[in-house]
């Protein structure tokens, strides 16, 4: 345990005893009215830039030449520094020095361009002001920004999608490092513009809007790395000039140089007081963000402090890494989230990485390594993935660190189904049981059984058989074969552990040992040949690069010329066990047959084809003979030389074992003579041995069939035939009527379409003359039913670009194209079409739970091959109806999994009118830039719910439509004031049954004062769930104020506003979800029973005929 009073959270210097500061113990919770700092105030008297005006005179030029910061660049029009960084096209450095001209020339015009730039970061439209700047607190400023902030959408810059805003965080990022870099020397210490920086940073931070919460969080935690690397560089300076000092000093009194001496002392004074200035200003950044922010509501916000105070103790290790910074990281590995807790990850490898630090994580590391050991099985594979790795780090640093239970506990992760954890556990493993290299084995041979290589193998076949997963041998190669590729391919070295016999002294391999150590040597040798990981561990083969490719290649030729030499020896030596010889009959797989020619080998295969033949004579289990047949299949290669020699071999193999067997079996069926047991031996041994070698060749020119049908009609006629006999009897006959099938099925695959296509054409035709909405909805189901076939035979996580998808896209596409090019007439037909396939598409929930597409959203891809056929109206329509079923949370995603929904809403959007069709609809297009372009009433401290403006057909439709369920997919949105409000006052659109249409109670409701919405319950946030922390450690998440009641009052102090007026409220834009035809969904135009049964009789044989063709 980490005692209390030896953690501090007052930031101090390393430096000599009379430099040193007073500090708080590290359980005190700083007073973060004390720890802000005024604005425009400071402890001491500070140094003034040169120009510098007096606050109250400079206001009174602001509106000379600039306007709230506007820049003008290229002769472009003025900017804000906003938009010049947000544009990114401006270098950074520029743009600061520009700023710093201007701070001189008139630092309070300037400062307030600084003020305004964090405020427009946040996403607020408001400004300040400068009479506000001149006279206004930073409470009042930053409650007259709250006031004026537009929530319509709940974005902020640091939120938003789209390539605009991708770069916007690292440039917000760089123009304040930059800025304080291109300071340090002169303004950061005028106790003017730091201050009153720091002081509007801090107060926004405490913010209950999420935005400035989140902006000026990041911002303060930027500043705060900055003004460490500040720090870092006046250390150094006085610790030269110090040296300087005494080297001056030291010299004999002729040579000394006292005015030297007195410069030298001088500027180690400057650069004590501006260091001073500095650890100030980083106590009121630490104690007034940082200390309540790494318990925010927000992961994203936490997780922030956490990585930042990271960079700050791997930056300037004298002063941050001590105990009083790392409880913080360790206390937050027990976040909830799972991002805060990879980054507490992160920050501690960037630690353990420098072995000069390990000295100083000891007590760090022994309080909460047992946490770091138990985060290797994290729910949360990225978290689990960086704790291994961590704990490698820490392995590196000192062995004696982890005991034996901490290893075993990584150890058999390599084992895991999740390929990067395997992979960072068989790192970890590589580097605890084969990195270690004694004196003794410096000089042993590189190659063979008695080198270093041949002692690591051993060892890995030990650990292999202590683990008890014998059959997961390809999953521990896999996990060994980034980092122990070389030693897992030397085959030289396996090979010798195989055949050679052991030296004096040396213990000799166990049977089970080489068992295991064949099992190993095979999987490594398929792992280089297929380039890709085993079943159950990675989605499918991935494209090689060139470098791959080439070294794919080389294994594959040394593979080929190591076993095609050695392979016959492995297999006269244990010919005679069946689990050995299993398993090296399948090296052949992986050969380059050309290498038998061109490499001379000839002789080689001759003894290789020869063992097969005496493998095949000596055993009759399946898994040995069909090792034998899958090895002639691959060796009978038409496209090498070396194809008739194989195929002559075994073409007289196969002869001579059709006719033991048809002369087994006359002898066996001879009546009036009972078979004795040895008869029917022979006869079941043979059997096998044919019917495991016409599953994969051809045997038809034998015919089998007669053979075996004799053998199964006496069987059936006597009933007396061994069981055995019968089962391999039916089996050949089985092989025998596929091989005849699939010759008769070569070439007819286009035989279908040619006989019924003219059929199709004629029946879809009928069924549309018929019924236009019932056919369209014949076609859709249609659509369903093959959709649902490809969900049970590929799951769920199924490639959109397999055969399988891309063929239902297709007949979708041609469905579309028999509907004609004229709109009008099938405007009923396509609008019922689309409104099932939506209703489809959200039927059913993720089975991987909440946050995760429905089962069945990749069918609005289908769906979408029919948008163009809507007319321009209607797929306005048909978009209000999609919103219908979708949260606020899924407008927001733009992962690869939702790619069918944004592309279906796209496809909907099109061709509208930009007058009558709104910018921004309900919850689409949350993560686009652009806004109404219509001017907004000016907002006040209380806001309403907009009216309406719904047409009356889409009134009609939604009434028509109001029983209509439809699943909730996902849990409300986020809010953005983060105390949450009563579940009983949520308007309905934003509760978790929004997505269901409303009704006439529910819409009243809605439109209900914004009063009586006041009364409600915050979030408790201080609560935790069981086992997350221990009993001395700080709570990780509590309210966003992070304080008491009173301190709340301090903040608020002047203050008359709600915070439940910044809770978003509908967008202006938004019309009410009504406007489809009622007749376009009325489900009492549909016509009768009968017509429908009979037209999905008619479908069901389209489709079948389709499939089949």
């Amino acid at each position: 345990m980490i005692a209390a009073q030896e953690l501090h959270t007052e930031f101090q210097f390393p430096q000599e005893a009379d430099t040193q500061l007073s500090s708080d113990t590290d359980l005190e919770e700083p007073d973060v009215k004390n720890a802000k700092l005024g604005k425009g105030k400071g402890g001491k008297k500070g140094k003034k830039a040169p120009g510098e005006k007096g606050k109250c005179g400079a206001a009174k030029g602001a509106g000379l030449g600039r306007v709230n910061g506007h820049h003008r660049e290229n002769g472009m029009e003025n900017m804000t520094l906003f938009e010049v960084v947000k544009m990114g096209k401006s270098a950074t450095q520029s743009v600061v020095d520009d700023w710093i001209e201007s701070y001189k020339n008139d630092r309070d015009i300037a400062l307030l361009d600084l003020i305004n730039f964090f405020i427009q970061c946040s996403g607020c439209k408001g400004a300040v002001s400068a009479e506000m700047f001149r006279h206004m607190q930073n409470s009042e400023i930053i409650r007259k920004m709250t006031e004026e902030f537009d929530e319509d959408s709940g974005d902020y810059p640091l939120t938003m999608a789209g390539p605009l805003w991708k770069k916007f965080k690292s440039s917000f990022c760089e123009f304040i490092g930059v800025l304080v870099r291109q300071c340090q020397y002169s303004i950061i210490y005028d106790e003017y513009m730091m201050d009153t920086v720091i002081s509007l940073l801090t107060g926004l931070s405490d913010s209950q809007v999420r935005a400035f919460r989140h902006t000026s969080t990041l911002a303060a935690m930027k500043l705060m790395t900055a003004l460490v690397n500040v720090a870092l560089n006046l250390s150094i300076n006085m610790d030269n000039t110090q040296r300087q000092y005494e080297a001056e000093r030291n010299k004999v009194m002729a040579k000394r140089a006292n005015d030297r001496l007195e410069l030298l002392l001088q500027k180690r004074k400057e650069l004590q007081e501006n260091q001073d200035e500095i650890e100030n200003m980083m106590n009121a950044i630490f104690k007034g963000v940082f200390v309540h922010r790494y318990r925010d509501a927000i992961a994203e916000i936490r997780a922030i402090c956490i990585e930042e105070i990271g960079v700050w103790m791997k930056m300037y290790s004298d002063a941050f890494l001590n105990d009083s910074y790392l409880k913080y990281v360790g206390w937050t590995m027990h976040d909830k989230q799972g991002e805060v807790r990879l980054k507490c990850l992160t920050a501690l490898q960037g630690l353990y990485y420098n072995r000069e630090l390990n000295t100083r994580l000891e007590l760090f590391t022994s309080r909460f390594k047992d946490r770091i050991v138990s985060m290797t099985l994290d729910k949360e594979y990225d978290v689990a993935v960086q704790a291994i790795k961590l704990l490698t780090l820490v392995l590196h640093s000192s062995d004696e660190v982890l005991t034996a239970e901490d290893c075993e506990s990584v150890y058999h992760l390599v084992y895991s189904a999740h390929r990067p954890v395997a992979v960072a556990a068989g790192e970890f493993l590589y580097k605890k049981l084969f990195s270690h290299r004694g004196p003794e084995e410096e000089g042993m041979p590189r190659r063979g059984r008695q080198s270093l290589n041949g002692n690591l193998i051993k060892t890995t076949v030990f650990f292999f058989l202590e683990s008890e997963l014998h059959e997961h041998g390809a999953y521990l190669v896999d996990s060994l074969w980034e980092c122990a590729s070389e030693l897992l391919k030397d085959w030289e070295s396996t090979i010798s552990l195989l055949l050679d016999e052991p030296m004096p002294g040396e213990e000799a391999l166990t049977d089970r040992q080489e068992t295991a150590l064949i099992e190993v040597m095979l999987c490594a040798v398929r792992q280089a040949c297929e380039c890709h990981p085993p079943v159950g561990r990675g989605t499918g083969k991935r494209v090689l690069t060139a470098k791959e490719k080439k070294t794919q290649l080389d294994d594959r030729t040394r593979i080929t010329e190591i076993f095609a030499v050695a392979l016959p020896l492995l297999l006269a030596k244990y010919s005679v066990d069946a689990e050995k010889v299993t398993n090296l009959l399948q090296l052949p797989q992986f050969f380059d047959l050309e290498i038998y020619t061109t490499g001379r080998l000839e002789k080689h295969l001759e003894s290789l084809l020869r063992q097969i033949r005496e493998v095949v004579e000596k055993h009759t289990e399946t898994d040995v003979l069909e090792a034998c047949s899958m090895t002639y299949h691959a060796l009978c290669n038409e496209e090498f030389t070396i194809f008739n020699r194989v195929d002559i071999a075994r073409s007289q193999l196969l002869d001579e074992l059709v006719d033991k067997f048809n002369r087994l079996l006359e002898d066996f069926l001879q009546e009036g003579e009972e078979p004795d047991e040895d008869d029917a031996y022979q006869v079941l041994s043979t059997l096998k041995r044919i019917t495991a070698f016409h599953n994969a060749h051809d045997l038809s020119k034998w015919d089998l069939f007669t053979s075996n049908y004799k053998l199964l009609n006496t069987g059936l006629q006597n009933g007396d035939m061994p069981e055995q006999i019968v089962i391999h009897a039916m089996q050949c006959t089985h092989y025998v009527i596929l091989w005849n099938l699939a010759k008769v099925s070569e070439g007819s695959s286009n035989k279908y379409y040619n006989d019924y296509g003219d059929i199709i054409k004629e029946t879809m035709s009928k069924t549309r003359q018929i019924d236009k909405i019932q056919c369209a909805k014949t076609l859709i189901l249609s659509l369903q039913q093959l959709f649902n076939e490809m969900l049970s035979d590929l799951g769920c996580n199924f490639d959109r670009s397999s055969s399988s998808f891309c063929g239902i896209k297709e007949l979708a596409r041609r469905f579309s194209l028999t509907f004609g090019l004229d709109q009008l007439k099938t405007r009923e037909a396509i609008a019922m079409l689309h409104k099932d396939g939506i209703e489809f598409a959200f039927k059913e929930p993720s089975p991987q739970g909440e946050g995760n597409p429905p089962l069945n959203l990749a069918f609005l891809d289908i769906l979408s091959e029919f948008s163009s056929k809507l007319l321009r109206q209607d797929k306005k329509t048909v978009h209000l109806y999609l919103e219908r079923f979708m949260t606020f949370q899924m407008a927001l995603q733009r992962e690869d999994c939702w790619l069918p929904l944004i592309s279906y809403r796209n496809s909907l959007q099109a061709g509208g009118d930009d007058d009558t069709m709104s910018v921004m609809s309900g919850y689409s297009s949350r993560g686009s830039s652009i806004r109404s372009k219509k001017a907004k009433p000016a907002s006040t401290g209380k806001r309403k719910l907009p009216e309406g403006d719904c047409s009356t057909d889409a009134q009609v439709w939604m009434n028509r439509e109001q029983n209509v369920q439809t699943p909730v997919m996902m849990p409300s949105p986020h809010l953005t004031s983060t105390v949450l409000r009563d579940p009983k006052k949520m308007r309905p659109e934003e509760s978790y049954m929004g997505v269901y249409a409303m009704t006439s109670e529910q819409q009243q409701h809605q439109a209900l004062p914004a009063q009586q919405h006041h009364h409600q319950t915050p979030m408790d946030y201080n609560r935790r769930g069981s086992g997350l922390m221990e009993d001395d450690e700080e709570p990780i998440v509590e309210d966003v104020m992070m304080s008491s009641e009173d301190r709340l009052e301090d903040l608020n102090e002047g203050m008359d506003f709600d915070t439940m007026d910044i809770d978003l409220p509908p967008s202006k834009n938004r019309r009410e979800r009504s406007e489809l035809k009622p007749d376009y969904f009325d489900p009492s135009s549909i016509m009768d029973d009968s017509v429908g049964i009979y037209l999905s009789i008619v479908m069901s044989t389209v489709l079948n005929i389709e499939k089949t063709i």
